[in-house]
C-alpha cells in the first residue's frame, strides 16, 4: 500500500511542500517565497496567482526531491495562512482582487461601528471570536462593497469565497470542489462552533450570501481529487495552519499547548469538546474535527513574530540571514534597557489594538544594531508570556512545558531566553515541521496510508529541551520594562 503523502504549507511569506514517509520523516521538499503588497497603510494583499504558480511549482519540487512520482502517493493534506479571503468568479476561477492577508487593518472602522452598535455580544456567542479586522467576513464586505458588481454577481451565485484553502482546492480540482474545513471555516466570524454550521444571523449581520460560502467538511474528509501531477490523488486532509499545528504537535489532550513563530505567533491550549466560554481578549476555537467529532482550544495570537525578524532583514538591512540573531543578542551582556514593541499592524491578544503602531524606546548613543535585533527576539518571548498570563487569568491551568514550533524555534538563544520569561521548560520537537506534518497526518489519516493517528504522541519526541534558569529578580524587571513600552504603543 502507498505510504507516502503530500503536504502543501501555505503560509503567510511563503509557500511549501514536503513529501513525508511511513515514519512521518521529510525525504522531499521545495519552498517559495512571493510578494507582500501593501497598498496603503494597515493594508496587506497577496495575489492568488502567485500563491497557485508557487503551489504548482513546490508540489513537482518535492516530488523531485523526494525521488518520486504522483502514483507514488497516498493522499495530499492542505495547511494554509487563515483569515486571507479571496474572491473569486465561479465560471473561470479567476480571483476578483488581490486576497486580503489576516494582517490588513483596512476594516478597523467597521469592526468599531458593529461593535458601537451592540453585535460584539452575538458574534462572541457564535464564534467564539472577538470583532476585529483580523478575521475573514469584514474583508469578505470590503470586496462586496468595493469589487465593482462583486455584490450583484455574489447575489447571483456567480461568485465563490474562501479561505486559501478553498481557493488552492478549486484550483487542484478545476473547479469541482468548493470546501473547506472546519477550523478554517471557525476563523471567518461568520461560522457558529457549537452547532458547527455557517450563522444564518451572522451572514444577515454582514449581508453575506450564503450561495457564496463552502461547504464545511471534517478536518479529515474526502475534499475532492487532484490529476495536476500526472495520477489522480485523492485529498482528504486540510487545516488552519495553527490547528495543523496542534496535531503535529500532538496536543491531543485537554490542557496540552502550543506556540507556533511564523509570521505571527499563535498559542493554542487544548480544552478538549467542550468549548470553553469567550473570555477577555482570548479566542475560543474550534482545535479540529475528525470523524465527526470536535475538539475546541483557547487561542492567543500576535500578529507578529518571525515578520519582525524579516523587517530588520529586509527593511533595516541589519541581518543578512534569520540564523544571525542568535549570535548578535548573545553578543550582549544585557538588553540595554532597549525594547522594540513589534505593532507594524495593530496589537493582538490581549490588547486587540488596530491603531497601535510599532516603536523602539530606550535608545542611547550606546545602542548599535545588535541591542535592535535582541530587542526582537526579546519582544516575541514577552508578547508569549502575556497570552499565558491573559490564558491563566480566565482560569487556565499553569503549563507544565510549552510545545514549540515554526522557524523561530530553530534559535536556541530565543527558545533560552523564551524558558527563563516563561518559567517553564520549553520543548522543540524531533519532528519540526509540525504545520505540514498535521496537515499529512490528516490525509494519512483519512486515507489509511497512516491508520493511526492518535498513536502520534509515542512518536513524535522531542529534539531540545530548553530549562528556564533566569533569577527571578531579572525577569521581573524585564516584563516591567516590557509593558511599560508596551503603554507607549498603545498610546500611539
Amino acid at each position: 500500500m502507498k505510504r507516502h503523502v503530500l503536504a502543501i504549507d501555505q503560509g503567510t511569506t511563503s509557500t511549501r511542500c514536503l513529501v513525508f514517509d511511513s515514519s512521518r520523516r521529510v525525504i522531499g521538499a521545495a519552498q517559495q517565497e512571493f510578494a507582500q503588497h501593501y497598498p496603503a497603510d494597515g493594508w496587506v494583499e497577496h495575489d492568488p496567482e502567485d500563491i497557485w504558480r508557487d503551489t504548482q511549482a513546490t508540489m513537482r519540487g518535492a516530488l523531485a526531491e523526494a525521488g518520486l512520482t504522483a502514483s507514488d502517493i497516498a493522499a495530499i493534506g492542505i495547511t494554509n495562512q487563515r483569515e486571507t479571503t479571496v474572491l473569486w468568479d465561479r465560471s473561470t476561477g479567476t480571483p476578483l482582487h488581490n486576497a486580503i492577508v489576516w494582517q490588513d487593518r483596512r476594516t478597523a472602522p467597521l469592526c468599531a461601528g458593529l461593535r458601537a452598535a451592540g453585535h460584539e455580544v452575538l458574534i462572541r456567542q457564535r464564534t467564539g471570536l472577538l470583532l476585529d479586522p483580523y478575521f475573514s467576513a469584514t474583508k469578505l464586505v470590503w470586496l462586496l462593497d468595493h469589487v465593482p458588481g462583486a455584490r450583484v454577481r455574489a447575489e447571483a451565485g456567480e461568485l465563490a469565497f474562501g479561505t486559501i484553502d478553498a481557493f488552492l482546492l478549486w484550483r487542484l480540482t478545476e473547479g469541482r470542489s468548493h470546501k473547506t474545513d472546519a477550523t478554517n471555516a471557525s476563523r471567518t466570524l461568520l461560522y457558529d462552533i457549537h452547532r458547527q454550521e455557517w450563522c444564518a444571523k451572522l451572514l444577515d449581520l454582514f449581508r453575506i450570501p450564503a450561495a457564496i460560502l463552502p461547504e464545511v467538511c471534517d478536518s479529515d474528509a474526502d475534499f475532492g481529487t487532484t490529476t495536476l501531477l500526472g495520477a489522480p490523488l485523492p485529498i482528504c486532509g486540510m487545516a488552519g495552519d495553527q490547528h495543523a499545528a496542534v496535531i503535529g504537535q500532538s496536543c491531543f489532550a485537554p490542557g496540552q499547548a502550543k506556540m507556533t513563530y511564523g509570521t505571527g505567533g499563535f498559542m493554542l491550549l487544548n480544552t478538549g469538546s467542550n468549548p470553553a466560554p469567550p473570555a477577555g481578549h482570548l479566542l475560543t476555537t474550534t482545535a479540529y474535527r475528525i470523524g465527526g467529532r470536535t475538539d475546541y482550544a483557547i487561542e492567543g495570537a500576535m500578529f507578529v513574530a518571525g515578520a519582525a525578524i524579516k523587517w530588520l532583514r529586509d527593511k533595516l538591512g541589519i541581518i543578512a540571514d534569520a540564523a544571525q540573531t542568535a549570535e548578535m543578542a548573545a553578543s550582549l551582556p544585557d538588553n540595554g534597557g532597549v525594547y522594540l514593541v513589534p505593532a507594524f499592524v495593530g496589537l493582538g491578544a490581549p490588547h486587540w489594538q488596530p491603531g497601535a503602531r510599532a516603536l523602539v524606546s530606550g535608545i542611547t548613543f550606546d545602542t548599535g544594531a545588535a541591542h535592535i535585533v535582541r530587542a526582537a527576539l526579546e519582544a516575541i518571548a514577552y508578547q508569549t508570556a502575556d497570552l499565558v498570563a491573559a490564558m491563566q487569568a480566565e482560569g487556565a491551568d499553569a503549563l507544565a512545558v510549552l510545545k514549540v514550533d515554526g522557524g523561530m524555534a530553530v534559535n536556541d538563544w530565543f527558545c533560552q531566553f523564551l524558558a527563563d520569561v516563561l518559567e517553564i521548560p520549553v520543548v522543540r520537537p524531533a519532528h519540526f515541521e509540525t504545520t505540514a506534518l498535521g496537515a499529512a497526518m490528516l490525509a494519512g489519516h483519512k486515507s489509511g496510508a497512516w491508520p493511526n493517528l492518535f498513536d502520534a504522541p509515542d512518536k513524535a519526541g522531542e529534539a531540545a529541551r530548553f530549562e528556564p534558569a533566569m533569577a527571578g529578580t531579572e525577569r521581573a524587571q524585564l516584563l516591567q520594562g516590557w509593558h511599560e513600552a508596551v503603554g507607549r504603543a498603545l498610546l500611539s
